[in-house]
């Protein structure tokens, strides 16, 4: 009797919510690629269609669905199920509004985006929620070190000394690989705004002190009296590699 080999075990499955059938395919390629399944959703109708709960572990919508809006699906997902959403946005859209309290997504993007960037939120997000064959295999090339700690550039994530991964918000991981990309230099509050991607009138203090906190509490060993990230009054923050 020939042996049967075992079946692999399947990746996590993504729905992709998009109106556009050239972009379904390509999305679906790159996850296939990356080692995902992928269910491929015309319009918010076809996602239901699939069940309640849908069998999908994140959901990947477009914002703007033609005679439809993307934010639809994801409050509905958001207040019923306990699934992962990455919105994909165009540029002029209300970043604030798609990633704030109305909708609960966990991460976005703005079309066009790099897919190698797009696959690495989709595997932090999942990380967050406790999916491990999310993780990458091997850890990734591009690095950046600062006292005990790594950041792997490739899988998006900070490491502590031990190799645990410290777990962080898109928006702290955003700070901190732009800050890191940029040591040893007084980076004003603006700066980071636009690389936040936020409105530079409206949260020019409130973002920037709030992740900064946020942040110092996650790499600092003291954060009352940070080693790495430091303020520099009326001018902006300073990121040290090192520890002196």
């Amino acid at each position: 009797m020939q042996a049967v080999s075992p079946k692999p075990e399947a990746g996590p499955v993504i729905a992709i919510v998009d109106d556009d059938a050239q972009v379904r395919e390509t999305l679906s390629a790159l996850m296939h690629e990356s080692g995902f399944e992928s269910v491929c959703c015309p319009d918010i109708e076809t996602f239901h269609a699939l069940g309640d709960p849908p069998p999908v572990d994140l959901a990947l919508i477009d914002l703007r669905l033609r005679g439809e809006s993307g934010l639809t699906l994801a409050i509905h997902l958001r207040e019923r199920h306990e699934i992962p959403i990455v919105m994909l946005t165009g540029v002029g859209d209300e970043i604030d509004k798609i990633i704030g309290l109305e909708t609960g997504a966990d991460d976005y993007l703005i079309k066009p985006f790099n897919p190698r960037e797009l696959v690495a939120r989709i595997r932090a997000v999942l990380r967050r929620y406790g999916h491990a064959s999310a993780r990458t295999v091997t850890s990734g090339k591009r690095q950046i070190t600062f006292g005990e700690k790594l950041i792997d550039l490739d899988a998006r994530r900070l490491l502590d000394s031990a190799g645990e991964e410290v777990p962080l918000t898109n928006a702290e991981y955003r700070l901190l690989e732009f800050l890191a990309r940029n040591p040893e230099r007084v980076v004003p509050r603006e700066e980071l705004l636009e690389a936040l991607g936020a409105d530079t009138q409206r949260y020019v203090d409130r973002t920037v002190d709030v992740l900064i906190l946020r942040l110092r509490r996650k790499i600092e060993p003291v954060p009352a009296k940070p080693v790495h990230l430091q303020t520099r009054r009326a001018r902006g923050y300073v990121f040290h590699l090192g520890t002196e």
